[in-house]
């Protein structure tokens, strides 16, 4: 008895935030003229959100496709399809990895610190004393960061997937051997701008918009405390994760299974 009841009260309880995230949402649209008329703020944020994240994403994409050029050709080779490396890796990036682990990254950096500088204003009580001064803190505050995360995403995803094709090419062709023409002649005839690269943008805006989401309006329902900002940066990464991974497997569903 005590299972069911600990079942059906956090089964209401996700229901409950789901709910909370939604209408936040509306929030934010309703309000988001603010950043039309007012651009510098979302062009600031992006700075902060974008800008200060594309070493960590081009260093971790860099890597990346180093071991997939490097797992790829291993495996290729048994199967005498070694000068496929070039599509099977851009087609990964593309399609799955690039904007997973793109967003997957920007949550862990650009999300946690947008969770804990809105919850170090609403401890401070910015927030309140904005509201006190007939200025809405979700159009002065929350918009201009959803917006900048929203944008910033599928440029650093573009990012990721750049430096893994680089990374991929430097283990194909300049440790491996493997002839440079094929590398990207194979990419070129197999990889299309509507299946492959539309679809991967389309992905990570997604993920930026969930992302994004989750970071704001953890850090604007925080508990104003110090432990509060804590615990609602660490919900940040791990909500924006397991709602990357949902996400990605219902796109992939409608987008590349015919």
């Amino acid at each position: 008895m005590k299972f069911i009841q600990s079942t059906g009260a956090k089964t209401l309880s996700l229901i409950k935030s789901i709910g909370s995230v939604c209408l936040f949402l509306v929030q934010i649209l309703a309000k988001s003229g603010s950043a039309m008329v007012r651009p510098r703020l979302s062009i600031r944020q992006m700075y902060f959100a974008g800008v200060m994240s594309v070493l960590i994403i081009a260093v971790s994409g860099l890597f990346v496709g180093m071991v997939l050029g490097l797992q790829g050709y291993t495996q290729l080779a048994k199967f005498k399809s070694a000068d496929a490396l070039g599509y099977m890796v851009a087609a990964s990036l593309l399609r799955e990895l690039g904007p997973v682990l793109a967003a997957i990254l920007f949550a862990s950096s650009a999300g946690g610190a947008m969770t804990s500088e809105i919850g170090l204003m609403k401890t401070t009580e910015q927030l309140e004393a904005m509201s006190v001064m007939a200025v809405d803190p979700i159009a002065r505050v929350v918009v201009p960061r959803f917006w900048a995360g929203v944008i910033s995403m599928p440029l650093l995803a573009s990012v990721f997937n750049v430096a893994g094709i680089f990374g991929a090419y430097l283990i194909g062709v300049h440790w491996l051997g493997l002839d440079g023409g094929i590398f990207w002649s194979q990419m070129q005839s197999n990889i299309t701008l509507n299946y492959d690269v539309l679809n991967g943008l389309i992905k990570s805006i997604v993920f930026g918009i969930a992302v994004t989401l989750i970071a704001v309006h953890q850090g604007f329902n925080c508990v104003p405390t110090s432990e509060g900002i804590l615990r609602a940066s660490t919900r940040t990464v791990v909500s924006s994760a397991l709602a990357v991974l949902a996400i990605d497997f219902i796109l992939t569903a409608l987008m590349f299974i015919e």
